[in-house]
């Protein structure tokens, strides 16, 4: 399906010079005796690296045809990250820590997320947006440090630091919002 330069929005996919992008940002700028463009930032769905495009009124763009598959990680050995696909363990795959992004240090054994593919070649996988993880090193909240908003750093169990509020402790649950790295509340069962 084709798409005109100002039905872009994010969240849509794109094929622009023979990659699939996910559209980022979008801005409609109309300029004073000038043509109308669009302003966009877009995701590269195979690189993961993000870069700034203008579309004019006689760009015309086509819609990615994705298809999703529900999969599991399952570990990770020399730099490989492996999945495999819910139901069918032998349909396997594995991605680089730079092709999966910042999520690469998200990844929990047995976690489910969903895999992208684009004619027909696994490209990436995408994280749930929030997941709880166990504290695994917390130092103690010192007294007197909440000048700055009382911030400490924490390590989850997949080794990644996280930034979280001065009452989180080892051994708690945390959810993080696996996109942008942030705590976002301690975990309620």
């Amino acid at each position: 399906m084709s798409l005109a330069y100002n039905e872009l929005k994010p969240g849509t996919y794109v094929v622009f010079e023979g990659q699939p992008y996910e559209v980022l940002e979008f801005n409609f700028l109309r300029m004073q005796q000038r043509k109308p463009v669009s302003k966009t930032k877009l995701k590269n769905l195979i690189t993961g690296k993000v870069k700034e495009q203008t579309f004019h009124q006689s760009d015309v763009l086509e819609e990615a045809g994705l298809d999703k598959m529900e999969s599991c990680f399952i570990y990770e050995a020399k730099g490989a990250y492996w999945f495999n696909e819910v139901g069918n363990p032998k349909n396997r795959f594995s991605f680089t820590k730079e092709e999966i992004g910042r999520g690469a240090e998200f990844l929990k054994p047995n976690m489910e997320v969903t895999a992208i593919s684009f004619g027909g070649k696994t490209i990436n996988v995408e994280l749930p947006i929030k997941v709880a993880y166990k504290v695994t090193e917390a130092p103690p909240a010192i007294k007197g440090n909440t000048a700055q908003g009382g911030d400490k750093l924490v390590t989850i169990e997949t080794g990644a630091k996280i930034t979280t509020p001065l009452f989180i402790n080892q051994d708690d649950i945390i959810l993080i919002n696996t996109q942008t790295g942030e705590y976002v509340e301690r975990f309620k069962e």
